[in-house]
């Protein structure tokens, strides 16, 4: 058996909101890591999370062959986080997909762990979520023994889910897009210990699909309710019509639309996992709900920030 000490795990993306998390464990696992990031200067951040040593940077981006194959050398797992909204999702999900999983292949890495996203489907209307599925088809084809990971929305102190909302909330009226939607939030904490233990015992992860939700399936009006109780604001919700949010949403293109067509063609199923793959149970993981941490970020929204008053019990169906 491989040596925690001896594995070096490059991970893609490492640098990003989920990708600090991933990073986190694995530190603490005693791996080694490479984090491959376009602009490493801006990333230093994570140094005082490891040891001397135990990490390093590697300019790379997925859409460059060359710099894939220059960051995956010699490691012995390989993680996938990039993903992006906008016109260069084919190359990013699927072209880029394509060369991580070459490059691992070539370079004999015995995991890799793909994060796509519960929406992946080679057939579905999203751009956004049929470039995933075609991403995960181009990485089977490469690397079938190839774990995906797909997460419903992810929250944590970073996220640009609840922070967004609790900062629009300063807002006397709130609107609420696909009021009626159902999504599953998962911790972002969660969810990078799942994947980062997905890279470190392929033999039990690998080749499987992992569709990671949170404790509670929420509506998109439950979630924003629930933001507001742990910021302590109260605007009035208003639950915006379908059609007004698809007019809305057809002028994505200018910049600062709040929802982009794609997003929205997105919104209109449920995020939720299929119940056809196993969660975060199979990691032997407890999900966090977004009661028990929230206030550690939001608290910061209410009136006179984060240390007024005590902590916040939300009750109900949050």
């Amino acid at each position: 058996m491989i040596q925690p000490s001896e594995q070096l795990v490059t991970v893609f993306g490492g640098a990003g909101f989920i990708g600090r998390y991933v990073c986190e464990y694995l530190f603490r696992s005693g791996v080694r890591v490479r984090i491959a990031t376009r602009d490493p200067r801006k990333d230093y951040f994570l140094q005082p999370m490891a040891q001397v040593g135990q990490f390093g940077f590697e300019k790379a981006d997925v859409t460059d062959r060359d710099s894939v194959r220059n960051a995956v050398k010699s490691a012995t797992a390989v993680v996938n986080l990039c993903g992006v909204f906008g016109r260069a999702m084919q190359k990013v999900h699927v072209e880029g997909a394509r060369n991580v999983a070459e490059a691992a292949r070539d370079a004999g890495a015995a995991a890799l762990v793909q994060v796509s996203a519960i929406a992946a489907d080679v057939n579905a209307k999203s751009n956004y979520g049929r470039t995933k599925g075609e991403g995960e088809e181009a990485i089977r084809k490469a690397f079938p023994n190839a774990t995906f990971i797909r997460p419903s929305l992810v929250f944590g102190p970073e996220d640009d889910l609840t922070n967004r909302f609790a900062a629009m909330a300063k807002l006397p009226i709130l609107p609420v897009a696909a009021a009626k939607r159902n999504f599953q939030p998962v911790y972002v904490r969660d969810l990078g210990r799942a994947i980062a233990m997905a890279a470190l015992d392929p033999g039990r992860f690998g080749g499987k699909i992992f569709e990671i939700g949170g404790p509670q399936v929420m509506s998109m009006v439950e979630l924003h309710r629930a933001i507001l109780e742990l910021s302590g604001q109260n605007p009035e919700l208003v639950e915006m019509p379908d059609f007004v949010t698809g007019l809305i949403a057809k002028l994505g293109f200018l910049p600062g639309a709040p929802l982009t067509q794609d997003q929205w063609m997105m919104l209109q199923r449920d995020n939720v996992p299929s119940g056809k793959h196993s969660g975060l149970e199979a990691f032997g993981i407890e999900a966090t709900p977004l009661a028990a941490v929230g206030y550690e970020w939001l608290g910061r929204y209410r009136q006179g920030g984060r240390f007024t008053g005590s902590r916040i019990h939300l009750t109900g169906t949050v």
